[in-house]
């Protein structure tokens, strides 16, 4: 990691004839990619690293385009010889997910997501135009063979881990049918991929887009689908109409003719279903195989998205096998795998959490069993060994970062999660008293400060359980600070 915010500092220099004030790691998305903000004096910048090089390729050709079209996406400043870090221009912090959860489904979210349908038609109808679809990163277009893909790709990593016998045959003929069916469709033009609130950044109520590095030609009801029927959104059915008409309206005034609203929408409603599926897979590989949290706890609440869409709506064609599957697999006895035993004000857990020094000697459980966990952090650097972060803890954000962005602090703590969840869920449903979770470093103040703070403040999201955290060498590096 410090080879690549060492890359990022060349490459600003390079461009601005200026040294970075400080670069950032922004929060790993579900993407490979890695973002960083950049600060200068009262400027920012977003620089992005990626080994994809035809992916950052795609990004910087689309942006471009978009850009001489007058549509709100962000420029991109300059690129590295390698081709592997990208600055663009800094939209802001906050997305119309953001926006949303602050303000709740009242008007003027609601007036966010017109402006964001609104935009969308914009870079789907005014973006096609002149665009070279070789820039794009897979397939040209979203047609027979990409719609199956999608299908595929939430078969094998989500529904086939569920372990549920099905006709194999039958669903592949019925995932042939529906994927002809969508092929058909009259209104071709620029496909977002992912266009879902979190990738639509809110500044001076203005709305702007990232991430459309995915795109290709498509179905204009596809990017819509993405958006209206994003799970974390919850956006009520009479939402979901009325965006949907206004969207339609923006789209006859760009295109200048009418629209078949019945055919449209029974299209549209195909759509949404292969969104939520192509959701459902993502969800499935990012949680279930790479044993991300964040995509682990998504799943209930896509698959009560899905629950609803098949108790609601219609298709207009008939896939019998996959509409049986479908069912199950969003019934009670599926859907309570997903959904982690929680805490209540009944629940006797309390686990107790320490950071200690190995030079000052391991935390004792006084508890009735004993034990618990011990994990040694001094596999991880040490910010210590570097005099600006000597006077310093775990608690302080510039050793956050440096243990964020050049260690393996995070891996670390995700296979320490991935242990710890067994026992606590296990605990839970037993109704035991104690756990204690002990995380051990040189000086006892930075690595195993930061591990226990991180690993508390998982618990407690995740599970709602009482967490007791002490440091327990804080007044000695106290006296440091």
């Amino acid at each position: 990691m410090e080879t690549i915010v060492t890359g990022i500092e060349n490459l600003f220099a390079s461009w601005k004839k200026q040294k970075a004030d400080r670069i950032e790691k922004l929060p790993q998305s579900g993407s490979d990619r890695t973002y960083f903000r950049i600060y200068l004096a009262n400027e920012t910048f977003i620089a992005t690293y990626n080994l994809n090089v035809k992916e950052n390729n795609t990004f910087v050709n689309f942006s471009n385009h978009f850009r001489e079209k007058a549509l709100p996406v962000p420029q991109v400043f300059c690129v590295n010889d390698e081709q592997t870090i990208y600055i663009q221009q800094d939209l802001g912090t906050e997305s119309l997910l953001d926006k949303l959860e602050q303000n709740g489904h009242h008007h003027y979210a609601y007036e966010l997501f017109q402006k964001s349908l609104k935009a969308l038609a914009s870079i789907q109808i005014k973006g096609d135009e002149g665009l070279n679809y070789d820039w794009c990163l897979t397939a040209k277009e979203f047609g027979k063979q990409a719609i199956l893909s999608d299908l595929l790709y939430f078969k094998y990593y989500f529904l086939d881990t569920l372990r549920l016998p099905y006709d194999k045959q039958a669903m592949l003929d019925d995932f042939e049918a529906l994927s002809t069916y969508l092929t058909f469709t009259e209104h071709k033009y620029f496909m977002f991929r992912d266009f879902q609130s979190r990738n639509i950044i809110v500044h001076n109520d203005d709305v702007h887009f990232i991430d459309y590095q995915g795109g290709m030609k498509g179905a204009l009801q596809y990017d819509v689908a993405s958006l209206l029927w994003q799970a974390k959104a919850e956006l009520s059915e009479e939402w979901k109409d009325g965006l949907l008409n206004y969207y339609i309206d923006e789209v006859e005034q760009l295109l200048n003719k009418p629209i078949d609203r019945n055919t449209f929408t029974s299209q549209y409603n195909g759509y949404v279903l292969i969104r939520l599926l192509q959701v459902m897979g993502a969800y499935g590989f990012r949680g279930l195989f790479e044993r991300k949290a964040h995509f682990l706890a998504s799943i209930p609440l896509a698959l009560r998205n899905i629950k609803f869409f098949i108790e609601n709506k219609r298709i207009g064609i008939a896939t019998p096998e996959f509409d049986r599957m479908l069912k199950l697999m969003v019934s009670d006895e599926v859907m309570q795998r997903f959904l982690p035993v929680q805490a209540n004000e009944q629940t006797p857990l309390v686990i107790k959490i320490n950071s200690f020094s190995y030079k000052k000697g391991i935390p004792t459980d006084p508890s009735e069993n004993g034990g618990g966990f011990m994990f040694d952090m001094r596999g991880i650097l040490n910010p210590g060994r570097f005099d600006e972060y000597k006077c310093l803890s775990g608690k302080d954000k510039t050793v956050q970062d440096f243990l964020e962005q050049r260690t393996k602090m995070n891996e670390f703590l995700n296979s320490v999660w991935d242990l710890v969840d067994i026992t606590v869920e296990d605990y839970l449903k037993r109704g035991f008293t104690d756990l204690m979770i002990n995380f051990g470093c040189t000086g006892g103040q930075h690595r195993s400060v930061y591990a226990a703070e991180q690993t508390a403040r998982h618990l407690r999201n995740k599970y709602k359980v009482k967490v007791v955290l002490e440091h327990t060498n804080e007044q000695n590096w106290k006296r440091t600070l």
